[in-house]
């Protein structure tokens, strides 16, 4: 039996976005199943993170583009 933990290969981006804008995106990212996961780290700020599957850097790379026509998205690097 395997303890190979997913989570650990996961790529992680930070983005600032406007709080009440996270259950659209975290609804709009989990709708793609399996590219990524949304966390909130700070809801008072609006910082999230995004757990990225290998290998779907560039769809999720592609999703962000496109949210970030409507969505003020800050790139938070910690």
């Amino acid at each position: 039996m395997s303890t190979h933990n997913n989570l650990a290969e996961t790529i992680k981006k930070h983005y600032r976005v406007d709080r009440r804008e996270i259950a659209f995106i975290r609804f709009i990212i989990e709708a793609y199943g399996g590219l990524a996961s949304v966390t909130t780290l700070d809801p008072e700020t609006g910082l999230i993170e995004f757990q990225i599957a290998p290998g779907c850097e560039q769809d999720v790379e592609t999703i962000l583009e496109d949210l970030k026509r409507d969505i003020i998205m800050e790139r938070a690097h910690r």
